[in-house]
């Protein structure tokens, strides 16, 4: 039964009983309610751990789209249960907890990025994929970190594009393929509050780690960077590069599994402009804990929902950006 002040809540905010093993509880109820418990990087490292599976953006989808699972619970942000439940459409899907949203979906609000498509007529319009639902049934293709530039290295080169919400990659990608794309002016508020300073002053530090930048940082960290690239690439260039310090400039739950992987090495994460923080999180992935994921599975809410009219236009760019990065 759902209760109303969960509704308003958001999430069932209800006391897992005392003596509980939640670890346990969450594995037994999946296992009986035959459901994936599906995590992103960012989240905290006890929800990844519990995880059957861990990846980014793209992985998360293309896990989605290939599961057997009668339950996709999404523990990560709101648009990732979003993508889920389009992909999925027959599957019951549930995020922990629905104030778990993202400050770039939330940049670029539907109507006004329609507006702004309507200004540029002509134009293939491709989208990030931390965009909500609706802003997906405006776009004609999907992107990731992974694979934008991919995508757009698809294209003519004449091709006109309008490139939203996140301006940081927009300029990144512009900056490396000497495209002109129309950029909408949205951004993420994790990678937006890199410090250059801070992170020069731990590289002092530090002479010989690299540095792992993520392309939603902006221009100047971008620069100093050894390596740029989606969240995924990051943890996979820390595995194979031979260096045994690593400064990384993405938001700091990943370090957990670069850790995990490398326990041998270093990882710093680097701070943001507030002198008084030593790592830069997502507050919004934060939100996800574990008594929420126990209350989850234990009451199946709660549940996305996507309209069927807004599904059946965004699916299509989702597709796309899955057939693009096989």
């Amino acid at each position: 039964m759902v209760d109303n002040k969960w509704k308003a809540a958001g999430y069932a905010d209800e006391a897992v009983p005392e003596g509980v093993d939640m670890k346990a509880e969450i594995r037994r109820m999946a296992k009986e309610k035959n459901a994936i418990i599906m995590a992103h990087y960012y989240t905290q490292p006890e929800i990844q751990d519990i995880a059957d599976f861990v990846g980014d953006s793209l992985a998360l989808a293309q896990q989605a789209a290939r599961t057997d699972a009668d339950i996709i619970v999404m523990c990560g942000v709101h648009f990732m249960g979003e993508t889920n439940k389009i992909l999925c459409p027959e599957k019951k899907v549930l995020v922990p907890d629905l104030n778990a949203s993202c400050s770039l979906a939330e940049s670029c609000p539907a109507d006004e990025f329609g507006e702004f498509v309507k200004a540029h007529p002509g134009h293939t319009v491709i989208s990030y994929v931390n965009t909500t639902a609706a802003v997906k049934a405006l776009t004609d293709i999907v992107v990731t970190s992974g694979n934008a530039m991919k995508v757009v290295n698809s294209l003519p080169k004449d091709e006109k594009i309008v490139f939203g919400p996140d301006r940081n990659l927009g300029n990144y990608i512009n900056s490396v393929t000497g495209r002109q794309m129309v950029l909408w002016n949205g951004a993420c508020h994790v990678h937006e509050k890199f410090s250059l300073e801070r992170i020069l002053e731990l590289k002092a530090a530090h002479p010989d780690a690299k540095i792992l930048v993520h392309p939603e940082c902006k221009g100047p960290i971008v620069k100093v960077a050894d390596k740029v690239g989606s969240t995924a690439a990051l943890l996979k260039f820390s595995q194979e590069d031979s260096a045994t310090e690593f400064i990384v400039a993405t938001e700091s739950g990943i370090l957990h599994k670069m850790q995990q992987a490398c326990p041998e090495k270093t990882f710093i994460p680097a701070p943001p402009n507030d002198s008084t923080c030593a790592c830069n999180e997502c507050n919004f992935m934060k939100l996800i804990t574990m008594e929420k994921l126990y209350n989850c599975l234990k009451y199946e809410w709660p549940e996305i929902e996507v309209e069927q009219q807004v599904a059946e236009k965004a699916v299509k760019c989702i597709n796309r950006m899955l057939e693009l990065s096989k």
